[in-house]
């Protein structure tokens, strides 16, 4: 197995197929009750007045606005860039997102229409959502859309190879996907709805981790159930003890089911409360979503008008 360019804490796991598979099922099993208790108890936690105006303009500053559908367009996706840029135009302050998320084909129309804005160009690839095709078609999708001018490349793992226990297979693709990066960075979506349990959830994070991921991601947003707290508990807990034992920063992304202000401030909770503040950066934390946006608007309008808007007012997808 190819050695990967991690501290030396962590050299000996990734020796071969036998250390990296000792080093997994090494890891300390998930107490699941506790797990979700914990994701359950913090999620209640309330924010407000001037906190929750700024946990509002964090999450819109985390989202990467995302279309993944078979019917996009290049017109589509121009209109989406501008909204990236401008979520709500009667409020010129409002903060402009992360990054825009699309199909490799339509990489390049983002990157001209997104030009000197600052936000970044994400793009899915390696066969996205089902991750099914040989290692050569999976780069050369990379490959295009680092041509094309993407910062970010969105990768799915083989779950398949994953779940029959082929973890130097899985490895060594991610590395393999992250050298065709170059420049752009790797987030790797783990699928977890597939994953079946937190055990596994916590070894394809730290997977991912090891193979050079600079971020883990939850979901491709295809699969059910996609983004949940306690799985991104899990993720969070793995960036967390791997800057313990690396001095190295990586980010988490959930994406998925992810639809209301509500659901969003629970999981800046979590970043705070798990990973720790630092984490509370879109260069650390991202939100993969397609429709939040639209109700973080109309709740940053009422902490500003003093009353509900509503969706007439705000353009929801």
């Amino acid at each position: 197995m190819a050695q990967s360019p991690i501290s030396s804490e962590l050299a000996d796991a990734v020796r071969d197929d036998r250390s990296l598979r000792r080093f997994l099922h090494g890891l300390p099993g998930v107490d699941q009750v506790g797990l979700e208790q914990r994701a359950a108890g913090l999620a209640t936690r309330s924010i407000k007045k001037t906190a929750k105006r700024w946990a509002i303009d964090t999450a819109i500053s985390m989202i990467d606005l995302t279309t993944l559908e078979g019917a996009d367009t290049e017109g589509k996706v121009r209109t989406l860039c501008t909204k990236a840029q401008h979520p709500d135009p009667d409020w010129p302050d409002t903060p402009q997102v992360a990054a825009v998320c699309v199909y490799s084909d339509m990489a390049a129309t983002a990157v001209r229409a997104l030009d000197g804005t600052g936000i970044r160009v994400a793009s899915v690839a390696t066969a996205f959502p089902s991750g099914r095709s040989a290692l050569a078609v999976k780069l050369a999708d990379v490959e295009f859309a680092v041509a094309a001018g993407a910062h970010e490349i969105d990768m799915v793992i083989d779950r398949g190879a994953f779940l029959s226990g082929r973890y130097g297979q899985v490895f060594e693709e991610i590395q393999a996907v992250k050298a065709a990066c170059g420049d752009a960075h790797l987030k790797v979506i783990l699928e977890t709805g597939e994953l079946a349990t937190y055990d596994n959830v916590r070894r394809a994070s730290w997977l991912g981790l090891l193979a050079g991921g600079d971020f883990i991601k939850t979901s491709t947003g295809k699969v059910s159930p996609a983004a949940t707290l306690p799985v991104t508990h899990l993720m969070l807990q793995a960036v967390r003890d791997w800057r313990d034992a690396t001095g190295e920063l990586r980010g988490v992304k959930p994406a998925g089911g992810i639809r209301n202000t509500k659901d969003a401030i629970r999981y800046l909770v979590a970043v705070h409360e798990v990973a720790g503040p630092e984490w509370l950066t879109p260069e650390l934390f991202r939100f993969g979503a397609s429709s939040l946006l639209g109700d973080l608007l109309m709740q940053r309008r009422t902490q500003l008008d003093g009353h509900y808007s509503g969706p007439d007012y705000v353009a929801v997808d």
